[in-house]
């Protein structure tokens, strides 16, 4: 397996990763990668790219959300470490994210001979409770206002 530096989390493969998971790092490889699109953010009305990449390593697959400058950084057939990335839901499949708080780097050799894309995380269906939000879906939380 690759280094971590001085990280307390241990490595997870693919195959573990739930929708709940957190503080994930670990090492896949960059199997394809869709065009780029534009989408406009709710909270500041700025404009980003966003592409998925279905990265894969021996245990299984999942998309991984990149945006703006990962798009132009991260190439089809690459390996990437990924540190301290999470699992969300988006439209009922789960997704892998790095986030603000991650980060990622391409490494020269792969930890792995083969990869599982037959056991494809994102490809099934996960119902999200959407917990941790406010009655109408409010992303701030905490109590709503009543006006």
């Amino acid at each position: 397996m690759s280094s971590y530096d001085s990280e307390d989390v241990p490595p997870i493969k693919l195959g573990e990763l739930n929708s709940y998971s957190r503080k994930v790092y670990t090492t896949v490889k960059v199997i394809s990668k869709t065009e780029p699109r534009e989408v406009t953010s709710r909270s500041d009305d700025s404009t980003h790219r966003v592409s998925e990449a279905l990265v894969a390593d021996d245990t299984g697959s999942i998309y991984l959300t990149l945006w703006d400058d990962a798009i132009d950084d991260i190439d089809e057939d690459e390996v990437i470490n990924i540190k301290n990335a999470y699992v969300n839901v988006f439209r009922g499949s789960m997704r892998l994210n790095i986030g603000r708080y991650g980060s990622y780097e391409i490494l020269d050799e792969s930890p792995f001979e083969e990869v599982n894309l037959e056991n494809n995380l994102s490809s099934r269906q996960v119902e999200f409770s959407g917990r941790g939000r406010g009655r109408r879906g409010d992303r701030r939380g905490g109590r709503q206002r009543r006006w």
